[in-house]
């Protein structure tokens, strides 16, 4: 028995009907060519019939304010096996996704579930995993992931995820003087957060609320489509992109790869919202979860925000691009002078009536931020399940009220991985933001490309400059050796 994180709490306590609070992946696989044609019933008897035991946090279940052991646990209530009906487009995939993950989780067993799709186009299979957000986070679900997994195309072995036992889980076996020690030591490192917090507290109000342009309070976000009631319905889109792409981008800018995806996402809300006749005057603003997980931790939550300044009031994209790096930066900066503890602790303070607001609703029209944008770093090299390679990952995530659209991006291999989630109902054809975002990523390369084309004629000018004042002053070396007539 272990109890529950704070931040758990908060998750646990935000969920309603009409917001389900479960974070989920949709995992693409390649049938292997010379596979059998039983190869995916085998696959899921070889699940069904698994001797291993769940770890945490798979066997854990709510018992008030602690995890709790599942002694009980039941195989079937968490694993199902489906097939798409014909012609099994990625279309029908994104409907059964969109239909599974409006479904809330039943709190009288451990908050996951995991299905197996068959009859995918392409000789493909699909696994959707989905995890209550108050037992894991993006960081720790890439790492359960990575661990899922094998890097050998050639390994047979089959290791449902939620038997992967991880450093974390092993650690949770440790006596109970062992975590009462614990437990001290935390609260003994909030109380000496403190001083530092409330150092920076003050450096926020009294020095950049109002005076520091690039500084993003929880105040200024303006109403826009994204901030209403959200119902029980989500809408599931994703796409690819070549990750290549953004680096390219990111190196003829002088930014980070990060400010373009931010740039791009940016770009992509704004012209969203003008085909819905939307655009508020005022920039809207994302939140951009970070992590500060400083272990290598598989469990639990160990997040904070930035507000950034998405600048959707400026038609220019480098206006925007320089709007967003500027506001993130501001926020890193503060961050760096803080250990992660000091951060929760700030955090808590600064966007805590924020948090409150979600949670009650009490001011649905007033909101600390219009849009939710993460980016979690995933896989660098190719993964495969009992031979079969994962050839895409989609991250599925939470919407609230107030906050309709969700947009969560990872990385693996050479792609950037894009899932949006968002309310169906307050929404209208969400998924043109996918055509959207592949425009705008087209916007940066034209505007690089001219840059390069002007960068180069200007260093052709420069060189026949150069050539012109080499001629000139051989003519004037030659008229100065020109012999005179006698």
């Amino acid at each position: 028995m272990r109890p529950l994180h704070p931040i758990d709490f908060i998750f646990l306590n935000l969920e309603k009907r009409q917001q389900p609070m479960h974070v989920g992946g949709l995992f693409l696989f390649q049938i292997p060519e010379h596979a059998p044609s039983t190869f995916i019933q085998d696959l899921v008897a070889d699940i069904r019939n698994s001797k291993s035991i769940p770890v945490p946090p798979f066997n854990n279940r709510l018992n008030g304010l602690f995890w709790d052991e599942d002694e009980e646990f039941d195989i079937d209530h968490h694993f199902r096996h489906i097939a798409l009906p014909h012609p099994g487009r990625i279309r029908e995939l994104l409907v059964y996704i969109s239909q599974e993950h409006s479904a809330l989780i039943d709190r009288a067993k451990p908050l996951w579930t995991c299905h197996i799709i068959e009859g995918i186009e392409g000789n493909r299979f699909a696994m959707y995993f989905k995890i209550h957000h108050a037992m894991i986070d993006g960081v720790a679900g890439m790492r359960l992931l990575e661990k899922s997994f094998s890097k050998d195309e050639h390994s047979k072995t089959i290791v449902p995820p939620w038997c992967v036992e991880g450093k974390r889980a092993k650690r949770l076996k440790e006596t109970k003087l062992g975590r009462v020690k614990k437990v001290f030591a935390a609260l003994k490192g909030q109380v000496e957060a403190a001083p530092k917090v409330t150092q920076e507290l003050f450096q926020t109000v009294f020095k950049e609320m109002g005076k520091n342009p690039d500084y993003v309070s929880s105040f200024q976000a303006p109403s826009s489509l994204f901030n209403q009631r959200v119902s029980s319905s989500r809408r599931f889109a994703a796409q690819s992109f070549e990750l290549d792409r953004f680096r390219n981008i990111s190196k003829a800018l002088g930014v980070t790869i990060n400010d373009v995806v931010l740039a791009v996402c940016s770009g992509a809300i704004r012209d969203y919202l003008i085909t819905q006749d939307a655009l508020p005057k005022k920039p809207l603003i994302a939140m951009v979860p970070a992590s500060l997980r400083d272990d290598d931790s598989d469990m639990s939550n160990r997040i904070t925000m930035i507000l950034a300044n998405l600048g959707t009031h400026k038609e220019d994209p480098l206006e925007r691009l320089d709007i967003i790096r500027r506001s993130v930066q501001n926020a890193k900066n503060r961050f760096k002078r803080m250990s992660s503890d000091q951060i929760l602790n700030y955090s808590a303070f600064v966007f805590g009536a924020a948090g409150i607001n979600i949670a009650s609703g009490l001011m649905p029209k007033r909101q600390a931020f219009n849009v939710i944008i993460s980016n979690v770093p995933g896989p660098r090299e190719p993964l495969y399940w009992n031979g079969a390679k994962l050839d895409a990952l989609y991250p599925a995530s939470i919407v609230l009220d107030g906050q309709a659209l969700n947009i969560t991006m990872t990385s693996y291999l050479d792609k950037l991985e894009v899932g949006l989630t968002g309310c169906r109902k307050s929404l209208p054809k969400l998924q043109n933001l996918l055509t959207h975002l592949e425009n705008e990523i087209q916007k940066f390369e034209q505007l690089i490309t001219q840059k390069n084309i002007t960068q180069k004629a200007a260093e052709k000018a420069v060189e026949k400059n150069e050539d012109t004042q080499v001629y000139a002053q051989d003519l004037i070396v030659e008229s100065n050796t020109v012999e005179k007539p006698a």
